[in-house]
């Protein structure tokens, strides 16, 4: 991944992998010049509407079906701390530090684009949350995608105010301690303010969009695994002659067969057509087909994951010209379609998988011992394991039911369609910590495999022998029940995967396309 020193928001050009720069790796941030002008001009926009009592929604009203009444210029304040207070209602377990950390950049970064009205002192205390590793906590349920994730981000205000809790160098406190320990002082809210804060699509985003981010590694990941189970039941490569796969002209399809042929240059495992079959089954020779429809998939996803972070998304909009128009932005419903399909693609990676496990593992489909134990009876080698595997595919089927078909209207029926954007985020992102297991699974069965080959002289290809070093540098052949708790071995393989271990050292002699 590109090293950043900074990334400076401009409200335009923010990237996922400066995204994943600032949430995961500390990076820090600050407000470009030109997006501080913007902000100004809209602030005083607001305060005009303020002082002359103009009715705007959201400023100089209430809120929701409570839009008919009017606030005074006395109350306005008195209407954004209310609003945080009375919205912060989620449920359930807390955002991880890394989603919270890229929904408040994303938030800062969509208000920086200068159309929402508010003060630049308060973006400022949201950056410098972030530049201090205060971070809200911020429960996963009670959004619904619609009227922006109101409830998840109002959570997200409450430290800003001294209020709600927030987590500081590792430790859970009231959000006005850890505010106080990291020297940065508490708003208060002014007209319009606390409803931007709110009012926009970043929960729902920053959660999908590290799930992308984790879905292009894993389809990355995916290949090597392939490739590894390929060596170990001695695939044909004749399948991924790009031959086949230029008249047939999907991008991912393309790529993911350039991938295999690229992870496999020089092994002598892989076979011709005719050597020993004339076909591999599915799960092998259409490696490139179903692969490559889950890039398409995730490709299509990001596209519109980086339009989303770069765009307004909250209501009402203060032009450039000074008016102001109350419309839909904050609607999720464009990325709720989105992330629905980002799960389905990566459910898809893991039912592929889970199935060259399947060959791995069952000696009336190979030429290996059973369930790829040495002294099998005694011992079971891999056999639960597949079991597990097939556990965590069928719960992504159910996980892989759209959300965005959904919909409960909230209200009064003023908002009668909403997203449930936030609930595909967040099952897209649970679908591909299941998939990422499920591959971490077939990558061990695989080294397994091979091993049971390596005196009959076979040399392993260009990329995969990276991978079966990096894979062997941390888990052992397993050659008895006794000298192993098998999920402790799990969990050491997938943590290659998920540290980037496993890609970083394939990528360092093969360059692998997404």
């Amino acid at each position: 991944m590109k090293e950043f020193k900074e990334v400076v928001l401009t409200g335009n050009d923010l990237t996922l992998e400066e995204m994943v720069a600032v949430a995961r790796k500390g990076c820090k941030v600050s407000l470009s010049e030109e997006a501080k002008k913007n902000v100004l001009k809209s602030r005083k926009i607001i305060d005009d509407i303020v002082e002359n009592e103009k009715v705007v929604y959201g400023v100089t009203t209430g809120f929701g079906e409570f839009c008919n009444v009017s606030i005074s210029k006395e109350d306005c304040s008195q209407l954004q701390e209310n609003l945080i207070r009375s919205h912060s209602c989620g449920y359930g377990p807390r955002f991880s530090t890394d989603t919270v950390r890229a929904i408040m950049l994303t938030r800062a970064n969509a208000l920086s684009k200068g159309y929402s009205g508010i003060k630049i002192e308060t973006i400022n205390t949201l950056i410098e949350m972030l530049n201090k590793g205060v971070h809200p906590c911020i429960p996963e349920k009670g959004s619904l995608g619609a009227s922006g994730d109101l409830a998840p981000l109002a959570h997200m205000v409450l430290p800003m105010l001294g209020l709600g809790e927030a987590e500081y160098k590792g430790q859970i406190m009231s959000g006005k301690e850890a505010m106080n320990k990291a020297g940065i002082p508490t708003i208060k809210l002014e007209a319009k303010e606390g409803l931007a804060l709110i009012n926009g699509t970043q929960v729902l985003t920053a959660t999908g969009a590290l799930a992308v981010y984790d879905a292009i590694q894993l389809l990355k990941v995916s290949d090597i695994a392939a490739a590894l189970s390929m060596e170990a039941l001695r695939g044909i490569t004749d399948a991924f002659d790009p031959r086949t796969h230029v008249i047939r002209p999907h991008e991912g399809q393309m790529a993911t067969a350039r991938n295999i042929l690229k992870l496999v240059e020089g092994s002598t495992y892989v076979t011709r057509q005719g050597e020993l079959r004339v076909q591999d089954a599915y799960s092998l020779r259409c490696v490139p087909q179903i692969h490559g429809a889950s890039k398409d998939t995730i490709d299509y996803v990001q596209k519109k994951v980086e339009i989303e972070i770069n765009s307004v998304t909250d209501n009402p909009i203060i032009t450039r010209e000074g008016d102001v128009i109350s419309g839909g932005n904050f609607h999720g419903e464009p990325m709720a379609q989105p992330f629905d399909f980002l799960g389905i693609g990566a459910a898809e990676i893991a039912n592929v998988s889970e199935r060259r496990l399947e060959r791995l593992i069952n000696h009336q489909l190979n030429d290996l011992p059973a369930f790829l134990a040495k002294h099998g009876g005694l011992n079971s080698g891999f056999m639960i394991t597949q079991y597990a595997a097939a556990a965590l595919v069928s719960e992504n089927k159910i996980l892989a039911h759209p959300a965005s078909v959904d919909s409960i209207p909230s209200s009064a029926n003023q908002e009668d369609l909403v997203s449930m954007g936030t609930i595909a985020a967040r099952t897209a992102r649970d679908i591909i910590k299941n998939s990422t297991r499920v591959v971490a699974t077939e990558m061990m069965a695989a080294c397994q495999a091979i091993d049971f080959r390596k005196d009959k002289g076979f040399k392993l290809g260009k990329g995969t022998e990276q991978a079966y070093k990096v894979i062997r540098g941390s888990i052992d052949f397993i050659e008895y029940d006794t000298n192993i708790e098998m999920y402790k071995e799990l969990d050491k393989a997938t943590e290659l995967i998920t540290s980037g271990k496993v890609l970083d050292a394939v990528e360092n002699v093969v360059e692998l396309e997404h």
